[in-house]
Formats: structure tokens, sequence, C-alpha cells
């Protein structure tokens, strides 16, 4: 308990150098949330042909991130139904240009973001939600992946890392999505294919906290933080970026193990 003690002191002491600071815009009500869960799962649940696997991995409050592969459109409703509880993510604002899936997303508490808004203006909406300790949807990989054939896990971006660092007490949850290109395959599928199988698969999560110690993960201790943080603040950044991709890196490992595609 000392050692995580002294290692979360260690951390804090480079907050300068890993520090989001979140948007100041709040984060969209749900009113209707709930009233949609209630209505449309029991008529949805005799169609969908899913699996959902890990549930009880997720947590029901505070701050978590959500992490899954990207494949289909229907990608971040899957990982919503699945977390039994309100995930934001954030959305492109081509999503809430057209009236009804205006009402989906700020129904359902997505967040919108300008796309000629760089990725620290993203990060720090993704911060907001963090803050207000609730659940954040994320795909590392930064975009849908495009491949025309397996393997499509893409190389994962390392803001989830980031995130995860800036909110070092965040569970960050891995979810493998298995079968949703085929429900709604990019520029094939106008309409989802429900009668399609498939699966979700959550993994164990994790803090950065615990992963930054863990000898198999950042192997980090006390001292060698407290080292770090008397050097240049480039040779801070330089380590800083190393181990936000080696997060990354196992996290993508982890959804491959969990079978994403």
């Amino acid at each position: 308990m000392a050692e995580a003690s002294s290692l979360h002191e260690a951390w804090h002491r480079l907050h300068a150098h890993w520090a989001i600071e979140p948007a100041a815009n709040t984060l969209p009500a749900t009113p209707v949330y709930a009233g949609l869960r209630l209505l449309l799962s029991p008529l949805l649940r005799p169609v969908l042909r899913w699996n959902i696997r890990g549930a009880h991995r997720i947590p029901r409050r505070g701050a978590t991130i959500l992490a899954a592969n990207h494949l289909s459109h229907v990608d971040p409703i899957t990982v919503i139904a699945a977390a039994r509880r309100t995930t934001h993510y954030l959305a492109k604002d081509g999503h809430f240009s057209n009236p009804w899936t205006r009402f989906v997303m700020r129904s359902t508490g997505q967040i919108e973001t300008q796309r000629e808004q760089g990725g620290n203006e993203a990060l720090a909406s993704a911060a907001t939600v963090l803050s207000q300790h609730r659940a954040l949807g994320i795909f590392p990989e930064g975009t849908r992946s495009k491949r025309t054939e397996a393997p499509f896990l893409l190389p994962g971006k390392t803001g989830v890392a980031r995130l995860a660092a800036a909110f070092p007490n965040a569970v960050v949850v891995p979810i493998a999505l298995v079968g949703t290109r085929d429900i709604m395959q990019p520029q094939h599928h106008k309409w989802p294919r429900l009668h399609r199988r498939f699966c979700v698969q959550a993994g164990e999560g994790i803090t950065w906290m615990d992963w930054l110690g863990h000898p198999e993960g950042g192997g980090m201790t006390a001292d060698d933080l407290e080292g770090l943080a008397n050097k240049s603040e480039h040779e801070i950044r330089s380590a800083l970026a190393s181990l936000y991709r080696l997060f990354t890196d196992q996290l993508m490992s982890s959804l491959s193990a969990l079978g994403a595609p």
C-alpha cells in the first residue's frame, strides 16, 4: 500500500507534463436515454443474435474508458448497449446535421466535435467526461478500419493512453467487437442486418496507476518517476511518449487476444 501511495505521489510530481484540462462545456443531458433503453431493449433483445461476455467487468459507476476495436457504424451503439450505463462518445459534427441522427446523438449523451478542431480539443472534451466520473467510449485505432480482409485491427493511437494517464484512477476496459462488420459493412450496407450474429467481449480493466507500476506494464517505481521529474522537459516528454506507446500497444494486444479480428 505504501509503495502504491509513493508511486501515486511521484506520478503527480509530473502533473504539468501529462495533465489534460477538461473543456468548459458541460455534458449533454440524457432525459430520454433511460426511456429508449426501457422501450427498445425488450423489442430488440429477441431479434438481435448477440452474445455479451464479461459485462460484469465494466464498472457501473466512476470514471471509465471503454476501448473497443472499430469495424462498423453500429459499434458505438453496440458498446453503449453492452455497458449498461450511459456512455459518451465524441462524434464528428456531421452526425448532428440530420434531425433524426441529431436526436439520437444528443439523447444518448454523445458529444459533438468540430472536424476542424485539433486533437487537443478532442482530448479536452473527452477529459470532461472523465472529470465528471462518467464512462467514455473510445476507439483506440482513431478511425474505422477500412481493411478489406483480416486482420482488420489497426495500430492504436496514443490518445487513449494520454487520457488514462491524465485520469490515472479511471478504469480502462478493453472490449472486442466480433461480427459487427457483417451487420453493417461500410460502403456496402445502408441498413443494419440484425439477423447476423455478433459478440461483445469485455476484458479485465486496469487503471493507469496499476499498469504503471506493474512489472509487465510500465515497470516504473517511485524512484524512477522521481528521477524522471528532475530531467529536462524534452527527456520527460520523450519518456512519457514511450510509456503511452507501450500502454497503447498492450491495449491493442488485449483486444486481439479477446478476439478482435
